[in-house]
């Protein structure tokens, strides 16, 4: 008690902060950098969930540079990456865009497109995989059929599984950036576009210079949201491809899938870890360079 009333107003001030802040911080020492810690370190030994862990060193990482399955893995899931993240991106721009000018239902309109997002993941998933079936089951299919044009093969084919699987993932995520759009195309000054319009600045020349760059922020913010979820892909191709866990001849298995497989169903715990240091090293890089690139010079 005396100590506490020897105490200047400052220290009286840290002290409350780091009280207020001690549960946060002991929650992430626990939940997130101890279980972090524990990966690194397990991915450095063999373990089956039974037994003891044992020493291994680097072996985890050399058999992970000499599997092909790895390698098959690893470029999938930079394809959903590469493919999912700017197609994401250009559509729910495109759609929050005009969606902003739309008055008549507006509110109705939004939450349509905001749905999928609130939607089960693997509700979700299946429903698209019933649209992907053979006729006269699948949607597609018939569709196709009823304009005499021969069926595709979605999930059952090394070239078509992985887009079949990438679309509603893709589908999926648009409500949450459309929103996220219109939040930054609303915090836009409307005298910008006031001033231009009287100067006669044509449209596409207002959407260049002036909506795209101080739309910066919010793309910097979807851009990386977006990358580390289709880094982590996993539902959907999970729930699309059980008959087949990540498709014909893996061609639609992403990194997280193959982590799950290797310690689940082949118990071979430090393998997995040193899966998920893999992914944690790219998510982190991924991002930071992302930030570099997409950062106010």
């Amino acid at each position: 008690m005396r100590l506490r009333q020897n105490l200047t107003i400052r220290q009286k001030h840290i002290l409350w902060a780091w009280g207020l802040l001690a549960l946060p911080v002991i929650f992430y020492v626990v939940i997130r950098f101890y279980p972090t810690g524990n990966a690194i370190l397990l991915s450095f030994q063999n373990w089956n969930l039974l037994g003891d862990r044992t020493w291994a060193g680097a072996e985890n990482y050399i058999k992970l540079w000499h599997d092909d399955v790895f390698w098959k893995v690893f470029r999938n899931t930079f394809v959903y990456l590469l493919l999912g993240t700017p197609i994401s991106l250009v559509i729910s721009f495109l759609i929050a865009f005009h969606l902003d000018r739309v008055r008549f239902m507006h509110g109705f309109i939004r939450m349509l497109y905001f749905l999928p997002f609130m939607t089960s993941a693997v509700a979700m998933a299946w429903v698209w995989r019933w649209f992907y079936q053979p006729v006269p089951v699948g949607i597609f299919n018939n569709i196709l059929a009823s304009f005499g044009i021969p069926q595709i093969n979605f999930l059952n084919s090394t070239t078509n599984a992985l887009p079949a699987v990438l679309a509603p993932a893709v589908w999926a995520g648009l409500g949450f950036q459309v929103i996220i759009f219109m939040a930054g195309l609303r915090a836009i000054p409307q005298s910008y576009y006031e001033a231009a319009r009287i100067d006669g600045v044509s449209g596409f020349t207002i959407l260049t210079q002036i909506t795209i760059p101080l739309l910066k922020p919010t793309i910097i913010f979807i851009t990386v949201f977006s990358s580390i979820g289709f880094l982590r892909i996993f539902d959907h191709v999970f729930n699309m491809t059980t008959n087949n866990p990540g498709g014909p001849l893996n061609s639609t298995k992403p990194l997280v899938l193959m982590i799950y497989d290797t310690a689940f169903n082949g118990f071979n715990m430090g393998y997995a870890a040193a899966q998920t240091v893999v992914l944690f090293t790219v998510l982190l890089c991924v991002s930071l360079l992302q930030l570099y690139l997409l950062r106010d010079r």
